[in-house]
């Protein structure tokens, strides 16, 4: 059959070779008149060959774009991307990145869904890694079509499957509270877990806190990490909490909590060499962010205004439509803080 002009064409080449067939496209023609062809791929039968150069035409990509690999997007999406989002995120996008180490090399306009599906298939890991896994091939090709390298996004057709996965996170009880009072001023760093229960701050964004951007006066600070609805928000600082920031701030230190060099602790550190300790030696068993689940339940049950649990808590809403911040909305947070 003859296909059309400009189609492209399919033909056996000579000799003994594994993959005989090629499918190949006009792409121009040279100074001297001659076509110049760009070759789709080579292929074990012919009808692969018209498969390919068939799919080439319902779907054609960019020539210039066709050998870019799904590393290689990756880079470019991440310079991008990165500059704008939390440290935290960004280990959980390279995270992701790794577990899709089958697909570093293949081009990226040559993955198709079941190409991802076998990737999140083959996962040993959790629904909420999946999910980030899945993430990141949502914002790859949302990087790639709006960059013309492709026009079909693969990334809709992965099932992570459903989230069987109970949530491990558990309220401290008022007793564990007490004993947390008890030991503040016996033991270093039980403050900072007393001052995330109390403000529902994420543990990522207890360590960003700086000190020019705590107002003891007014009782606010500005901070927040990690969503747009988060990111320099206002949190009210309930009365309780007042004693332990003003004591733990210094004016020759840039941020509230510090390691022992005086310098911006990492969570890592601060996890392992503060939080574990204390925990063990109280005898208790949390992880950091159950003082943020502490703190909603709390807000919850003295039936705090549900904008204002929201908004010092960063999450995203319909009902805050914008982050400029009035008196009186201050005012209603610390009213609202102070219910705890």
């Amino acid at each position: 059959m003859r296909l059309p002009n400009g189609y492209g064409s399919v033909y056996k080449l000579s000799g003994n070779r594994r993959k005989p067939w090629i499918a190949r496209k006009t792409i121009g023609w040279s100074d001297e008149g001659k076509q110049l062809y760009h070759t789709i791929g080579y292929f074990e039968n012919r009808k692969k060959a018209m498969n390919a150069l068939i799919e080439f035409n319902n779907n054609p990509y960019d020539i210039e774009t066709a050998d870019i690999t799904f590393t290689e997007i990756f880079e470019m999406w991440s310079k991008q991307k990165y500059p704008k989002i939390s440290k935290s995120n960004q280990n959980g996008y390279n995270a992701a990145y790794k577990i899709s180490e089958d697909l570093h090399d293949v081009k990226f306009n040559k993955i198709r869904a079941a190409n991802l599906q076998e990737v999140i298939d083959n996962c040993d890991k959790g629904y909420s890694t999946k999910k980030k896994v899945k993430t990141l091939y949502n914002q790859l090709y949302k990087y790639a079509v709006a960059n013309d390298i492709t026009n079909k996004d693969y990334s809709n057709y992965v099932d992570i499957g459903e989230n069987n996965t109970k949530s491990t996170r558990k309220p401290f009880t008022k007793d564990e509270i007490d004993n947390l009072w008890e030991n503040v001023n016996r033991m270093d760093f039980i403050d900072t877990i007393l001052i995330m229960i109390y403000t529902g701050i994420r543990p990522g964004e207890l360590i960003t806190i700086k000190n020019e951007n705590i107002d003891l006066e007014n009782r606010i600070m500005r901070g927040g990490i990690k969503t747009k609805a988060a990111i320099d928000r206002v949190i009210p600082l309930n009365k309780k909490i007042i004693p332990l920031i003003e004591k733990r701030m210094n004016e020759n230190n840039e941020y509230l909590v510090i390691n022992h060099e005086g310098k911006k602790m990492r969570y890592w550190n601060y996890y392992e060499e503060k939080w574990k300790k204390i925990m063990e030696q109280l005898k208790m068993k949390h992880k950091p962010h159950d003082c943020r689940h502490t703190f909603a339940t709390f807000m919850d049950n003295a039936r705090a205004n549900k904008v204002s649990i929201k908004r010092i808590m960063g999450h995203a809403s319909k009902d805050i439509t914008d982050k400029v911040y009035t008196h009186k909305d201050i005012e209603e947070l610390k009213k609202a803080i102070d219910l705890i």
